[in-house]
């Protein structure tokens, strides 16, 4: 199984490389044709282009640290590495999506005559290119970093679609104005796939409590023989699927050996909420109450 999952990474890594060297080759055809053809919309792909390529490096790298081992100064690993790539990918296409759009609106006030062909040609390879990459990560974007990275090449792929049919109306029609028109689609729809990784990767970056249902797993809990009531919930997550809980747990006073076994029934029922690491400490008259957050005792 840890072979496996040795090869099945270095496998992402090989493919995440590529994909980084073919986006490179695509910004720069598409900067060149788009300063000589003088379209706003490949530029904006070449923008967009570029920042899957530093995505798609920065995923590399992040899956390279997130391999290496916890030790006396990261005691919990490298693995949020790959959340903070996440957000920083994210946060990046957002940026890029605002400055099309600004870019945009200059466009639509002052069109400018496009090279057509030259645009259309470009716009071509770049779809093929990005296709390709979109099918070589495919079936392998299960973790939050990857999945950013294969978000980009998707995106990217759907908006080349875009620019070449702004290059065939152009061409047909003459009509200049497609190629804003474009670009605010291309942004508008970048903007809003963005939201969600941005959204989550901050979510683990804060430490906001996973979707857990805390009156059911205290019910589960109080549900033990020997658990007088459970309390202090905290929930956290360390990297995308890895969910860590720690609570207080009131019982009778009991043998050490005893008292273990509760600890070890605690983790069992929890496992089921997909909680993945457990710290639970016992108590004896500490808690008067059944909420979560055990209230303090009047002092007298």
């Amino acid at each position: 199984m840890g072979r496996h999952n040795h090869n099945h990474a270095h496998d992402v890594k090989g493919r995440v490389l590529f994909s980084f060297a073919l986006n490179i080759v695509i910004t720069l055809a598409e900067v060149v044709g788009g300063i000589l053809s003088g379209s706003l919309a490949l530029l904006s792909d070449s923008l967009h282009n570029f920042s899957d390529s530093m995505s798609l490096l920065a995923s590399y790298f992040a899956i390279k640290i997130g391999e290496r081992k916890a030790n006396e100064k990261y005691t919990f690993g490298y693995r949020r590495a790959e959340v903070l790539v996440a957000f920083i990918n994210s946060a990046v296409l957002v940026g890029v999506s605002l400055f099309l759009l600004v870019e945009a609106y200059r466009r639509f006030r002052s069109p400018e005559p496009i090279d057509g062909p030259l645009m259309l040609g470009v716009a071509l390879i770049g779809l093929l290119a990005n296709l390709f990459s979109v099918l070589l990560l495919h079936g392998h974007a299960h973790s939050l970093n990857v999945r950013s990275a294969y978000l980009h090449l998707l995106t990217d792929t759907l908006s080349s679609v875009a620019v070449v049919a702004g290059g065939i109306a152009i061409i047909k029609w003459n009509a200049f104005w497609v190629d804003p028109l474009v670009t605010v689609f291309i942004s508008l729809y970048i903007l809003r796939e963005a939201y969600e990784i941005l959204r989550e990767s901050i979510e683990v970056l804060m430490e906001a409590s996973p979707d857990l249902d805390l009156k059911a797993i205290r019910e589960e809990i109080e549900g033990i023989p020997g658990v007088k009531n459970a309390h202090h919930f905290h929930a956290w997550r360390i990297g995308e699927n890895e969910v860590h809980f720690e609570c207080h747990v009131e019982v009778d006073d009991m043998p050490l050996s005893e008292a273990q076994k509760i600890i070890d029934e605690v983790e069992d029922k929890l496992k089921k909420f997909g909680v993945t690491h457990v710290t639970v400490q016992l108590e004896v008259d500490r808690c008067e109450g059944k909420n979560l957050l055990c209230p303090k005792k009047d002092k007298k």
